[in-house]
């Protein structure tokens, strides 16, 4: 099966053009789970008997080993096209998107438009050669702002209230082409990113079947803005390095940053247990869901006792602010909502590091 995913067989691509002959083949490029949002629309869309186009082909990344048994699985995205009916020699996995072979087999499905959602590989020009009608990309952001890979993460770690989808055409600069259209979606203050993530692609996906009819008869080109570069805003990749909370800022600071890093890689802190017999020990924890409350409902704390308050830990942090952490994870361990963590440490103090 994996071998049957690495390139399209010439009986493969004569079948195709066949099949495309009344309808425009268009190709979606992506991996993770929030692009098999994307394939679902566009098969529901294509299934009308009205519509324009059909999916001709998915583009994903290689099969590769994931979680703890290290098994060789496919990208969500290929799972779900499975899972639909789409044939197997129909996924592309190539290794980069500039390969020839690839590019050979690509070009003779004579796909007429690219979709990207969360391909994670920048297209190179021979690619973005090929379709006629461009490389639309869905980008989760309201461009020119958080250009980059983690577009959402940085906007929540930003504390924004407001972000937004893009669908904008592909250049070679970053996120830089001219946009379509897009739409703006309000945050809430204790959203994650997988939650924010999975909402935008759906409504970048609707976004996207609106205005195909607009991108097949080349207006879309003539009403697109090009991106006012004064007002770009950068969303670089997030390194696990970054994970650690230090807790001499700002409680609301920490709080956005919970929920940016959330699903991955996460945030974590060092605390410091104080047993009985006076003892102390260093414990690392996974931080996973936070509030912040304002100063006139939560007592500040100036010390570095971490106490227990209506359910959830109280972690004094800068300017008399405070951190309640709802839920965490020890190393190798499920997560617990913080009163099952309170009621382990069976007397011993906890101070903040």
């Amino acid at each position: 099966m994996i071998r049957r995913f690495c390139c399209l067989q010439s009986a493969s691509t004569t079948s195709i053009a066949s099949t495309t002959a009344n309808k425009k083949p268009i190709v979606l490029l992506g991996a993770p789970q929030v692009s098999a949002i994307v394939l679902d629309a566009l098969l529901n869309a294509s299934a009308s008997p009205d519509s324009l186009f059909e999916v001709a082909a998915i583009v994903t990344q290689p099969a590769a080993r994931r979680d703890r048994g290290k098994k060789l699985t496919h990208s969500p995205l290929a799972n779900y096209a499975l899972d639909r009916g789409f044939s197997p020699h129909l996924i592309f996995t190539p290794e980069r998107p500039g390969d020839d072979t690839f590019l050979s087999n690509f070009k003779a499905l004579q796909p007429q438009l690219c979709i990207t959602a969360a391909y994670g590989n920048i297209l190179p020009t021979k690619f973005l050669d090929i379709p006629p009608l461009g490389t639309v990309n869905i980008h989760p952001s309201l461009l020119p702002m958080y250009r980059g890979a983690a577009p959402v993460q940085r906007a929540l770690q930003d504390g924004v209230k407001e972000t937004g989808v893009s669908l904008a055409f592909t250049v070679r600069a970053l996120d830089a082409g001219p946009v379509i259209a897009s739409e703006t979606v309000e945050v809430d203050h204790q959203m994650k990113a997988p939650d924010l993530l999975e909402l935008l692609f759906h409504k970048g996906s609707e976004l996207l079947i609106a205005e195909l009819p607009s991108i097949f008869d080349g207006s879309a080109r003539v009403k697109a803005q090009p991106q006012d570069d004064s007002k770009v805003t950068l969303a670089p990749k997030i390194s696990p390095d970054e994970s650690w909370l230090f807790f001499d800022q700002e409680a609301y600071v920490l709080h956005n940053k919970v929920r940016a890093f959330s699903g991955w890689p996460g945030t974590r802190a060092k605390v410091l247990v104080v047993e009985n017999n006076g003892q102390q020990k260093t414990l690392e924890i996974k931080i996973i869901t936070t509030r912040v409350r304002s100063h006139e409902s939560v007592q500040s704390n100036e010390g570095d006792d971490i106490t227990f308050v209506e359910g959830a830990l109280a972690f004094p942090c800068g300017r008399g602010t405070t951190l309640e952490v709802l839920e965490v994870q020890l190393p190798g361990k499920k997560v617990v909502n913080a009163a099952a963590f309170w009621n382990g440490l069976r007397g011993q103090k906890l101070k903040k590091l």
